[in-house]
């Protein structure tokens, strides 16, 4: 799938999405939190642990809360966006310009 001039991967769990990352290597990784199998922070974690810091991670989900976002940063992620996320910061995310989340 082409999205904004790059291309994308779709998965519709942690495990399918792992296999993607490492089958595709892409830039940025958008995870949703609320996955079945194993959740986006676990998901995170491992995506982390094989790849290291230089790949974005990116939690894009309904759970906003305080806490919900304390929990992402120490699963790994660069950036937390609560649906539904302005069009505008995923586009300015995508194109590597620092967003306020």
């Amino acid at each position: 799938v082409t999205v904004l001039g790059g291309h994308c991967r779709i998965a519709y769990d942690g495990e399918s999405g792992l296999t993607q990352v490492r089958d595709f290597q892409p830039d940025v990784v958008i995870l949703d939190i609320g996955m079945p199998g194993i959740d986006g922070y676990e998901t995170c974690r491992r995506i982390r642990a094989e790849f290291g810091p230089d790949l974005l991670v990116v939690a894009l989900t309904g759970w906003g809360q305080e806490r919900d976002k304390r929990k992402a940063w120490r699963a790994g992620f660069d950036v937390h966006l609560t649906k539904p996320a302005d069009p505008i910061a995923l586009e300015r995310l995508l194109a590597g310009v620092p967003v306020e989340a």
